[in-house]
């Protein structure tokens, strides 16, 4: 396309005009003292392009409205422009066909010092540049969403799903994805991953397999001051770090009554042990390590069993190590010992030797795998009831992303989000 100025109505000018300013805006001012982008006079670009910046009134930008980076009088026209935020936030956007226009496509944050910097090329191919500050007011916000990450810093197995609770319910899809974009996930090594939302409320987030052992997993939200929907601002949230231990995986064959224990790949222990028998089946499927606990009071009547009836019971139980919470372990069931590796004779726990036991609960901890197969029982529930992320498929699991789960598929931005990076 062509951009000679002969064919404009407008009279050709020696000095270009850069605009910035925040659409339908009409009092926002762009400035710092700095760089005075309300000064008159003509600012040389390093490659003696003229720009000049708009007059303004000194007052700060609504963070309510787009940005807007125009090259209102210059004979050529802009090929990038990238705006940070002092604390790194990265402001996306697009750049109009004919390079005349700019504007951005995710919310401003409020109470922010931007950068923006604009490339441009003129009539004859020749570069320019021209760096541009701005500062936003303060969001007039009625609500703040406020996001508590999840689990606690600290050392977890290689099952361990990020969890995001935020205080107030996120409907649109379009506000989920800002909320979405805000939330990073970094991790050493680097694994492709991707958040999920649960319910209106709550998201985790997993890699498509378990995390490599030994990696270092960084969470943020950049949601802070970032316009969610109508009077809805992000609010601050602390920061976590998770160091992941060895690669352990419990296997649980509920058909052979055998419990193998492999730490990174390799077998350590087989166990004999009993699961659910028929009706009090125990789940199939993925489970996280949720808790250990040394001592529980079993009942049955917090399963629904109703105390005085043949099933009924009220038990001491050592070395439970929790992977629900509707009350399903892994613990030492001293009782049942003859039947461990014969039978399933229990109400849906994994019962083994306290000696056993003692040893499992030793060498677990919170976000180890649990996996049962060739039980009669349904399958581990995906949510609600524990971790049982690792359930739904890779597909299944990304439909679930703002980002990823709508008719047009991710940006190319939106894929990087996706996957986490190398710190």
């Amino acid at each position: 396309m062509s951009h000679h100025t002969t064919a404009r109505t407008r009279p050709r000018t020696a000095a270009g005009v850069l605009l910035v300013s925040a659409l339908a805006a009409t009092t926002a001012a762009c400035g710092s003292p700095e760089q005075p982008l309300a000064a008159p006079e003509a600012h040389q670009a390093a490659n003696g392009i003229a720009l000049k910046g708009p007059i303004g009134d000194g007052r700060k930008a609504d963070p309510d409205k787009p940005l807007e980076v125009t090259a209102e009088a210059f004979d050529g026209r802009i090929t990038d422009v990238t705006a940070v935020d002092a604390t790194g936030r990265h402001l996306a956007g697009e750049l109009s066909a004919d390079g005349r226009r700019w504007h951005s496509t995710t919310p401003l944050a409020g109470n922010a010092r931007y950068t923006v910097r604009v490339s441009t090329v003129d009539e004859k191919g020749a570069p320019g540049r021209k760096v541009l500050n701005l500062s936003t007011g303060k969001p007039t916000a009625r609500h703040v969403l406020g996001v508590t990450l999840g689990p606690k810093s600290g050392t977890y197995g290689v099952g361990q799903p990020v969890t995001a609770e935020l205080n107030r319910p996120v409907r649109s899809p379009a506000q989920r994805a800002v909320v979405e974009r805000a939330l990073r996930v970094e991790s050493t090594p680097a694994v492709a991953g991707s958040w999920h939302w649960v319910d209106d409320k709550e998201l985790h987030f997993r890699p498509k397999e378990y995390w490599p052992a030994h990696a270092t997993v960084r969470v943020r939200s950049n949601l802070e001051g970032i316009k969610v929907g109508d009077r809805v601002w992000g609010g601050r949230t602390e920061p976590l770090e998770l160091t992941i231990g060895d690669k352990v995986v419990a296997l649980t064959d509920a058909g052979s009554h055998r419990m193998t224990v492999y730490k990174n790949g390799k077998a350590i222990k087989t166990l004999p042990v009993t699961t659910g028998k028929p009706g009090f089946d125990t789940r199939n499927g993925v489970k996280v390590v949720l808790a250990k606990e040394r001592f529980v009071r079993m009942r049955g009547t917090s399963i629904g069993i109703a105390e005085g009836s043949a099933e009924s019971y009220d038990l001491p139980v050592h070395f439970a190590t929790r992977v629900t919470w509707s009350g399903e372990y892994v613990h030492a069931a001293p009782w049942s010992v003859g039947s461990q590796g014969v039978d399933n004779v229990s109400h849906g726990c994994t019962g083994m030797s306290t000696e056993n036991a003692e040893w499992f609960f030793g060498n677990v901890r919170e976000g180890d795998v649990v996996e049962v197969v060739n039980s009669a029982g349904d399958m581990m529930e995906p949510f609600g009831n524990g971790f049982g992320d690792w359930n739904l498929d890779w597909e299944k699991w990304r439909a679930g992303s703002a980002l990823t789960g709508g008719a047009e598929g991710p940006t190319a931005a939106d894929r990087a989000r996706l996957a986490p990076q190398s710190l």
